[in-house]
């Protein structure tokens, strides 16, 4: 395991940190899961920055982590019928075939 003497931008966050993330989040945290909160998200900052510092120059990029392995696809045919007005019929309002709803921003 490393400690914070192997890495040199060791960054804790602080509990005024994951304050603001959670209310940006719009997430509600207890006293009780503070501390948690504190630990976990300072440990996976930590782990980007060391992510971060690695050399990928090198690296090629890959379209699979396997050589030689593609991507299976399936065949692109239409395998549903299209039952757009029949869903149409539940809707209040239907103008063109688009749904017709009230104007949200002015």
């Amino acid at each position: 395991m490393r400690t914070r003497a192997h890495f040199p931008h060791y960054m804790s966050l602080t509990r005024q940190d994951v304050e603001k993330i959670a209310h940006l989040a719009r997430l509600s945290i207890t006293e009780q899961e503070m501390p948690v909160y504190v630990t976990s998200l300072s440990s996976i900052v930590n782990f980007v920055d060391e992510l971060s510092s690695v050399d990928t120059g090198p690296v090629e990029p890959m379209a699979h982590p396997l050589d030689g392995q593609h991507q299976r696809l399936r065949a692109d045919v239409v395998s549903e019928t299209d039952n757009h007005e029949k869903y149409q019929l539940n809707a209040p309002s239907v103008q063109a075939g688009l749904y017709v709803v009230p104007r949200v921003i002015e």
